[in-house]
């Protein structure tokens, strides 16, 4: 998240929906398709709770800040929606055993022509899901490479048509106009066991960035309740330094590696600062490419300094040199300023099927539970299935709200309000075919490593005008996310290193910096400070994940790019050889007397394994011939 001189980009609230509600909606999409032939997706009734249950009592969504202030009307029948059709993975059950088998050593990886073949849709089924789009009155068309998705440019009359839901618009609490579809969206019975999700059906759950811009003022060193427990000094860093400080020593840079980056909006100025960062740095301009993934007619307007963060902190921790830099870029919606969550798949999608990155940056998130709601999680699911049966490595910030990713602002909606009664982790970075990446404090002596703690700035007020024009004085937290998924179920090669629950997701893996008070000095629009001379210092789990993909980058380029998704490894290695990491045993991701989870030798639901020394790690490879492969 962002707070950069009025310029803030927050987290939007989400609605949440009664289970009354649920019931309701999904009866009637029950009898649709009794009476006409319709199969329901898996994508179901996102329009939330108009009105509180009973009088007195509170919605659920009044109660995460999204209450409507009307009842919600019609999306016109002409309003342009894009949508995504996610399709089913053929052979789910042996694609599963192969991923199983490769991550034991057991099995090579495949390329994107093999996986379309043997796990992807027929090229019939993507054609039947195309051609029900047409007929529904879809333009704009397009199957992807691996025929997942199928996208088309439509309106809400077409949605109807095509979907047998309709689109209704309304104003939250916040101000923000959105829409939601009423009814599970639904496709032609001869497609029930084809099409597996609907996307772009609301644009009430938007991405946001992960990222904590040092506050005009801070005094060096102010990095949070555990600074007393630490050695060494807290401080900015030129991204370079991070070579250094996680003990590169003769590691290659990652010259001859390709790195992505997730982002959305117009990249020009991303592109711009990272070749000034490069040249005043002394090193050689990064070969970078903009690969555009909406489809035609689509905006790349907004700016934002997370692309920046994720750019040269990247190339920073590769030590200097990367193969090159590929933005797989979203586009914005022009109702919100912000990406779409089905943008953002298809993002993710074209990273997969062009398989050109060895590893990719993913500094966004959102709540686990939307990703649930609006089926986004098992669509994002088969594109990451596929990158690791490739051999490629998604890296995700595991988020800044500390254990209370889910729990919202009433007046603005923005996340990290402590909760008295659970805890909750953000998606993609709890899902299994991810390495989802916390965040630390970094003390250092010179440009060595000295200490790391949990990342806990503590509350601070929202500060923060919503779009009904409220002031938001509610406190937050700004600290690393991690703890339990509710919703994944913990993968084998997690189940034997983890505490406190065997049988969920836990994250994160691993973490590295991530308080702004000891974050990266960026150039932004061409310089290292604001208009009024503070430094462009900024931290965040969006710092944290782009230091280990410029690592993991480095390790694949020192080992021919031969290395796959390090994950088994990651839980089979790292509990017996402590030289391979900086074990982080201080601090907690919560806030008072709810202090989400603590720091202990071994993994923690705070910072993982804790961060990566990069010596050792690649000579450790080089004598573990099935590290990563």
């Amino acid at each position: 998240m962002n707070r950069v001189s009025g310029k803030t980009r927050q987290r939007f609230t989400t609605l949440l929906i009664t289970a009354a509600a649920l019931a309701t909606f999904g009866a009637s999409a029950a009898q649709a398709a009794t009476q006409q032939g319709w199969a329901t997706t898996r994508t179901k009734a996102f329009l939330p709770l108009v009105q509180p249950a009973s009088a007195g009592a509170a919605s659920l969504a009044q109660a995460a800040g999204a209450a409507q202030t009307a009842q919600p009307i019609a999306l016109a029948n002409g309003a342009i929606v894009h949508v995504t059709v996610g399709l089913k993975l053929r052979n789910e059950a042996q694609l599963d055993q192969f991923l199983a088998k490769l991550q034991q050593g057991g099995a090579g990886t495949l390329t994107p022509e093999q996986f379309a073949e043997q796990y992807g849709p027929t090229q019939q089924q993507a054609d039947a899901v195309a051609q029900h789009l047409r007929a529904s009155g879809f333009t704009n068309v397009q199957i992807a490479p691996n025929r997942l998705f199928v996208t088309a440019d439509g309106t809400a009359g077409t949605v109807k048509q095509g979907f047998n839901t309709t689109l209704e618009q309304f104003t939250t609490g916040t101000g923000r106009r959105v829409f939601a579809n009423a009814q599970d969206a639904q496709v032609p019975s001869a497609l029930g066991n084809v099409v597996d999700t609907v996307l772009g059906l609301q644009n009430v759950v938007v991405a946001h960035t992960f990222h904590h811009v040092l506050p005009a003022g801070s005094p060096a060193g102010a990095a949070g309740p555990v600074r007393a427990a630490a050695a060494g000094t807290a401080t900015g860093h030129n991204p370079v330094q991070f070579s250094s400080i996680y003990d590169a020593g003769s590691t290659p840079t990652a010259a001859n590696t390709t790195v992505g980056i997730i982002t959305y909006g117009n990249q020009s100025q991303t592109v711009s600062d990272l070749n000034t960062f490069a040249s005043r740095n002394g090193l050689a301009k990064v070969s970078s490419s903009i690969v555009n993934t909406g489809g035609s007619g689509r905006t790349y307007n907004s700016g934002d300094l997370e692309w920046q963060l994720d750019s040269q902190s990247i190339v920073g921790a590769a030590g200097g040199a990367v193969q090159q830099v590929i933005f797989y870029n979203a586009p914005d919606d022009a109702r919100t300023d912000q990406a779409l969550l089905d943008d953002i798949s298809n993002a993710f999608n074209r990273a997969v099927t062009d398989n050109k990155a060895k590893v990719i940056n993913v500094s966004l998130g959102w709540c686990e539970s939307d990703a649930d709601g609006t089926s986004i999680r098992a669509a994002d699911n088969n594109i990451f299935k596929q990158a690791v049966a490739q051999g490629q490595t998604f890296s995700v910030s595991s988020g800044d709200e500390g254990a209370y990713e889910c729990s919202t602002s009433r007046v603005s909606g923005i996340g990290g309000v402590p909760n008295t009664t659970h805890y909750s982790v953000s998606a993609p970075a709890s899902s299994p075919y991810v390495i989802a990446v916390g965040g630390t404090t970094l003390y250092t002596s010179g440009s060595s490593w000295a200490n790391e703690t949990v990342w806990n700035e503590g509350l601070q007020a929202i500060g923060y005008y919503d779009n009904a024009g409220d002031y938001d004085s509610t406190k937050r937290l700004w600290a690393t996310g991690g703890g339990y998924s509710t919703l994944e179920a913990a993968p084998s090669w997690q189940t034997s290193s983890i505490t406190g629950s065997s049988s969920a997701r836990a994250l994160p893996d691993i973490a590295f910096d991530a308080a702004a008070s000891t974050g990266a000095i960026l150039y932004y629009n061409g310089s290292t400070t604001d208009s009024s001379g503070n430094p462009n210092q900024v931290g965040g789990t969006s710092l944290a994940s782009p230091i280990f993909v410029g690592i993991w980058a480095r390790l694949q380029s020192a080992n021919g790019n031969a290395l796959g998704f390090p994950a088994a490894s990651i839980y089979k290695y790292f509990p017996g050889t402590p030289s391979l990491v900086h074990d982080v045993t201080s601090g907690n991701n919560g806030s008072g007397s709810y202090k989400g989870f603590a720091a202990a030798a071994g993994w923690d639901g705070s910072t993982g394994f804790g961060s990566i020394d990069i010596s050792q790690l690649n000579t450790f490879i080089k004598s573990h011939a099935d590290f990563a492969h």
